[in-house]
């Protein structure tokens, strides 16, 4: 196992500003896993990763900031999508590194910082995200927090898809064929149910 330390420090953020649309319009990461908000299980995995967590959420906040952690809402409304929240993250971030990870995903892999940083600084990249086989995981990324103006600028002129604003940036992809299980989320209730039934399994 890789034992990379990152020359920056690095601030993680929680995505929770959607809408759980196909969730029934509930606030997903509030949504109980085996006993605990669902939320719970991925700040556990993404907490001992980073130097400090902050949440990004728009709706329910005495709820998120029961958490322990300072809660921010997008600045851009209409609930924009999650550049939205990335592009308010590196605004208050501590850091000159960012990482965000989803809510949803309550198994993220113990690993997911440190192989992207490993693989930004080697690439000297602006940005670094998980991909398992060939399918990328977008809302997984390590990037710089000096890009939020470059980011803003692209929010502004009405982007809203997070592959055109990695297109415009030296994007690293970082393979993690290994451990495909670890970036599932959880959606509907259905996957919901499903995901309690490995909550118990140790980790891989």
């Amino acid at each position: 196992m890789s034992t990379y330390t990152s020359p920056d420090r690095i601030t993680g953020v929680l995505l929770a500003g959607g809408q759980g649309s196909r969730m029934g319009g509930v606030d997903k990461g509030l949504v109980e896993l085996a006993g605990r908000p669902m939320a719970a299980h991925a700040l556990d995995r993404l907490a001992p990763q980073v130097d400090d967590l902050i949440i990004n959420a728009n709706q329910n906040l005495e709820s998120w900031q029961a958490f322990g952690y300072p809660v921010f809402g997008d600045d851009i409304g209409g609930f924009a999508g999650p550049l939205a929240g990335l592009h308010a993250a590196m605004l208050r971030a501590q850091h000159p590194l960012v990482v965000t990870a989803p809510c949803d995903s309550p198994f993220l892999p113990a690993d997911l910082v440190e192989r992207l940083a490993a693989a930004l600084h080697a690439a000297d990249a602006q940005l670094a995200v998980a991909k398992t086989f060939d399918q990328p995981h977008p809302v997984f990324c390590l990037c710089r927090r000096d890009l939020a103006g470059h980011l803003g600028d692209f929010l502004t002129s009405g982007g809203r898809k997070i592959d055109r604003w990695y297109g415009t940036l030296k994007v690293v992809e970082v393979p993690f064929d290994d451990q495909e299980a670890a970036f599932r989320n959880i959606n509907t209730r259905d996957e919901l149910a499903a995901a309690a039934q490995d909550v118990a399994l140790p980790s891989r």
